[in-house]
């Protein structure tokens, strides 16, 4: 296992997952190593083809390209309940201060601030209570089916990282958290950060995407070369260091249930999206930031799924801290201050 220089993430090499042996339990230790250290870690030559990344991000670019008129035809409704469809620039405030301080008038401070993004959820077409929200095939023909694909596509890899998580975790199922996950309650995001000043987001007066851990098990992200991404320092609370950007690897974090789940033996980090970490990456005399582009897939248990101490994360000395709760129970728990 190693770690990138600069934003001491380690980066694990997956390539090796298949042959079994003792290659095959090393990658998993390495993994549950990274995520009980930092809660992040880079994958590389994972199962999601580069071919298909590189598309993806061809078809996102398309989308949040086309005239607002065409996008809004696919809007995401209102409140927290449905996740799906396009959120514009200002429709959603993600951040963690807001959903955990019981001081009003501070939230709405918080909240005053927009956050300058676009979004676009997508989950499995069998979701009955998260239906999608399609644009019109003819709006954008082959969209549709390529996003389907790519969703499905992502859940493989991401099945194959809970069987390495079970396995570095020394569960005897591997499939022991991969069974909770029938892959129709996860979500995939599309994200388009426009340009903005730099000088906006150096004042505050407007925000990318501000500091926050995600609910999931865990996040598959994959992101542009752009930067921007950076990650708390879990040596030094109130530090961020920089996730930078590797081609077509996979960004996998712990989210805040799989930290639950594992009785706080896994690591869910705080992370935000800010401005990019190198002067070059600024245009022009009022340093425009350059557009970025990155694509979050979201892998959650099914809503019934009962989430109860995993066996190997307690015992007699350590008992489990939290009392098990469906998915469904957890999410609505957490959700409310989103929108």
């Amino acid at each position: 296992m190693a770690s990138t220089s600069e934003s001491m993430i380690p980066v694990v090499d997956f390539a090796k997952w298949t042959s079994g042996g003792s290659s095959r339990l090393q990658i998993a230790q390495d993994i549950v190593a990274a995520c009980k250290k930092v809660g992040f870690v880079y994958i590389v030559n994972h199962p999601v083809p580069d071919h298909l990344v590189d598309e993806a991000f061809l078809w996102s670019r398309l989308f949040f390209d086309l005239p607002q008129e065409d996008k809004l035809k696919a809007p995401h409704p209102e409140g927290w309940a449905v996740h799906r469809g396009y959120s514009w620039p200002g429709l959603e405030k993600v951040s963690q201060a807001i959903s955990t301080t019981n001081d009003q008038e501070r939230a709405q401070q918080l909240r005053e601030v927009p956050d300058i993004k676009e979004s676009y959820d997508i989950g499995s077409d069998q979701n009955s209570s998260q239906p999608n929200q399609w644009i019109p095939d003819e709006v954008l023909p082959g969209f549709r089916d390529f996003m389907l694909r790519f969703y499905w596509e992502c859940f493989v890899a991401g099945g194959e990282i809970l069987r390495a998580l079970a396995i570095g975790l020394e569960l005897e199922d591997e499939n022991y958290l991969l069974e909770k996950h029938s892959g129709h309650n996860n979500q995939l995001r599309l994200l388009n950060y426009p340009p903005v000043p730099a000088e906006t987001l150096e004042n505050d007066r407007a925000a990318r995407c501000p500091a926050h851990t995600d609910w999931s098990s865990i996040t598959l992200l994959f992101q542009d070369d752009c930067g921007g991404l950076e990650v708390q320092d879990v040596a030094s609370p109130g530090k961020f260091v920089p996730a930078t950007p590797i081609k077509n690897a996979i960004v996998m974090n712990v989210g805040d249930l799989l930290q639950r789940w594992s009785n706080d033996h896994l690591r869910s980090t705080s992370h935000r999206v800010t401005l990019p970490p190198l002067s070059d990456r600024f245009e022009g005399e009022q340093r425009m930031t350059r557009r970025r582009f990155s694509i979050p897939y979201f892998l959650a248990p099914d809503p019934d799924s009962v989430i109860a101490c995993i066996p190997s994360c307690m015992g007699a000395d350590e008992p489990a801290k939290y009392e098990p709760i469906t998915q469904a129970g957890y999410n609505q728990m957490r959700a409310s201050m989103q929108y």
